[in-house]
């Protein structure tokens, strides 16, 4: 019966990413990776609480962001401590350009995971992401660095592409693998 929660959890997580998170990988993030954990307030999120989350979800896909945001409220209403549930919400502040809004969930988010799990780095990866909107690169890069030592893929990703050395030598080699793959054609 745990297992069965554990996998409607892991799916449950799968879906929301995906439609809040379309450009990131579809996955589940690495086990074993540090800190790696559930999210502590897990307990609290009830079947019907976790309903209204995914409505609130297929609502700001929809572009419903008022009833989405109600929704999300509620949730986090029921599960003060629900750390998911404040990630969320910052993903629908993202969506409609309020990002000091969306700053102050990610903010409790984390504070509520304590840095820890899989909230935690989702609501790094969403931190980051701001502070790069705002050209703040240093900061993006801190947030990264934490999501990528829980394991996030995403952000290894990221934290490779911020690296202008590994960026120079990325486009060395792709030009490398070019000219060895696909070699001129002699017209002759």
């Amino acid at each position: 019966m745990a297992d069965e929660a554990i996998g409607a959890k892991m799916q449950d997580e799968l879906v929301l990413n995906a439609i809040f998170n379309p450009h990131n990988p579809l996955q589940i993030e690495e086990s074993g990776s540090e800190d790696q954990g559930c999210d502590p307030s897990q307990d609290e999120v009830t079947d019907d609480i976790k309903k209204i989350e995914i409505a609130a979800v297929n609502n700001a896909q929809k572009g419903d962001f008022e009833e989405s945001l109600s929704q999300f409220n509620e949730v986090l209403k029921l599960a003060p401590s629900y750390a998911s549930g404040y990630n969320n919400r910052a993903q629908l502040f993202r969506l409609k350009g309020e990002n000091e809004s969306a700053m102050n969930d990610l903010n409790k988010a984390i504070e509520l995971s304590q840095g820890k799990g899989y909230a935690a780095s989702q609501a790094f990866v969403q931190r980051a992401l701001i502070s790069r909107l705002n050209k703040d690169n240093e900061t993006a890069l801190e947030d990264f660095q934490k999501a990528a030592k829980l394991g996030n893929a995403f952000a290894k990703q990221q934290i490779t592409e911020m690296n202008p050395y590994a960026a120079l030598c990325n486009q060395m080699l792709c030009e490398v693998f070019a000219k060895e793959f696909n070699p001129p054609v002699n017209k002759e």
